[in-house]
């Protein structure tokens, strides 16, 4: 018999730094990623402007990958989406003042018009594959701010951003 699939909670970055807020959740055969952030070069990285998630293996896992939900309009859970979205393409579900300000950094990008942004409210949830998402408010320095309750086969993913 074989093993059932496990989730795979796979940090690209945001993890034990500041910015490139990146987190993907994958279970059998579906992948979300929550926030697609930049961060700012430290001093050290001379004739860097901006850092971001490497992305090479949603790349190898095309087929898998089904959504970004972005948690706010903070740069550092936003930035990398205009570079990111050039080698990986999926609905992107956000709040609705998050979504008014990454539509004016893609247009700024040429790629609002190629990119499915979608809204999602607070106590609202979308199944996108074996996950269902609900979004829920949260305090933060940016309005419109949210959290993700993540249901999967296996638990809840709780992810405040």
């Amino acid at each position: 018999m074989p093993d059932a699939p496990k989730l795979r909670v796979i940090p690209l970055g945001g993890l034990g730094e500041i910015g490139k807020n990146m987190l993907l959740l994958e279970y059998g055969d579906d992948m979300i990623a929550v926030d697609a952030g930049l961060m700012f070069p430290e001093e050290e990285m001379l004739g860097i402007d901006l850092v971001i998630p490497n992305v090479t293996y949603i790349e190898e896992k095309r087929s898998k990958f089904k959504a970004f939900f972005i948690t706010h309009g903070h740069e550092d859970h936003t930035g990398g989406l205009p570079y990111i979205l050039r080698r990986v393409q999926a609905p992107i579900y956000c709040t609705p003042l998050t979504n008014g300000l990454i539509s004016v950094k893609l247009r700024e990008h040429h790629l609002l018009d190629a990119t499915d942004l979608r809204t999602i409210l607070a106590g609202e949830s979308v199944q996108v594959g074996v996950f269902r998402v609900e979004a829920f408010s949260v305090a933060h320095s940016v309005p419109d701010s949210v959290g993700y309750a993540i249901r999967t086969p296996v638990g809840t993913v709780i992810h405040t951003g």
